[in-house]
């Protein structure tokens, strides 16, 4: 039987819309998705690539929880409410990523639940060893 292993960071959507911030199930561990959103504030307002960082930061801390690290990332999804804000959130992607390479996406969208939220990001990890 598989173990399912769900833990919250305490952001403040996580309980009123009832998910978990990481899941892990055997292997494979997936975030939530991951904005600049630090104390139930919107941090780096108006910067997509320290936003950008700053949710890769939230998203590997909830992997750590779960007993992944960097290597571990197979994937990654980053969603941006301009694509004029595409390179600087690739060179984000690459300053954390560029080593380990996984498969990627980046996708426009209309908008993301806060005004101020410039990027939004998903993570997901294999750990080979489990």
């Amino acid at each position: 039987m598989t173990v399912v292993t769900r833990l919250g960071s305490g952001g403040p959507w996580e309980r009123t819309y009832g998910y978990a911030r990481v899941v892990r199930a055997g292997a494979s561990a997936w975030t939530a998705g991951c904005t600049s959103t630090v104390d139930g504030q919107v941090t780096h307002v108006g910067d997509a690539a320290a936003q950008t960082a700053q949710a890769f930061r939230i998203a590997l801390d909830a992997l750590a929880g779960v007993g992944a690290g960097p290597a571990d990332v197979v994937r990654t999804r980053m969603y941006v409410v301009d694509r004029s804000y595409a390179d600087e959130v690739g060179r984000a992607h690459n300053a954390v990523f560029g080593a380990v390479r996984p498969a990627a996406t980046l996708v426009v969208v209309a908008g993301l639940l806060h005004p101020d939220h410039l990027v939004e990001v998903e993570v997901e990890a294999y750990l080979a060893d489990d």
